[in-house]
């Protein structure tokens, strides 16, 4: 399922702090721009209405779910929102099978390739290079020589439009953009034109 979005646009947009008046909105601009997958993270204030009203809106057009999910409990809560996707912050072995073990998309945090394939054998669909800056496209191609070929590796962190070349050349399989895309508060305009230079950005 992942791979369906990820083929049409290589880009998660990370809607940190968005209220669920504003989650349309902003969710409109993001979709506007070409991207496909929507991570409203649960330190957002009242994420899970902002992510049920995002999964109404767009259906099985975007993938839409939670981040910064950090207690399996609250797994089954994103799912009957209408989310689909779990992403975490770190190698959660509980939150991942947990996502996994209800058919939605576990894409965890992880650094090393021991966090890698732990996450892989709790069933994780995707790999989410946390926080990148401490990384690089280097480290990521090395990372690949022995992680699984079929495993998306997301790069999360200091994502500019400006430096998602090396890293696609690495082996990339997306992005996952936070404060370089949205903050809180901003207007849907400035999230559209965000969103645009990041697409530019992949040079496809």
């Amino acid at each position: 399922m992942l791979h369906r979005y990820l083929d049409q646009c290589p880009l998660v947009a990370i809607l940190r702090g968005v209220t669920p008046d504003e989650a349309e909105a902003v969710g409109d601009a993001v979709v506007d721009a070409g991207m496909r997958i929507i991570e409203v993270p649960l330190n957002s204030p009242k994420p899970l209405d902002s992510i049920e009203r995002l999964a109404k809106r767009f259906g099985d057009q975007v993938l839409v779910g939670a981040g910064t999910v950090l207690d399996p409990a609250d797994v089954p809560r994103v799912r009957d929102a209408g989310g689909q996707i779990i992403v975490s912050p770190d190698t959660n072995l509980d939150v991942i099978a947990a996502a996994a073990s209800t058919g939605m998309v576990a894409s965890p945090g992880y650094f090393t390739p021991s966090e890698g394939f732990a996450a892989i054998r709790a069933g994780a669909t995707a790999l989410k290079l946390f926080p990148a800056e401490g990384a690089s496209p280097a480290v990521l191609k090395a990372q690949l020589a022995v992680l699984p070929k079929d495993v998306p590796i997301l790069i999360v962190g200091g994502v500019k439009p400006d430096n998602m070349r090396p890293w696609l050349d690495a082996g990339a399989a997306g992005f996952g953009l936070g404060g370089g895309l949205y903050q809180a508060g901003q207007s849907a305009s400035d999230t559209l034109a965000k969103a645009k230079a990041y697409v530019a950005g992949l040079g496809r």
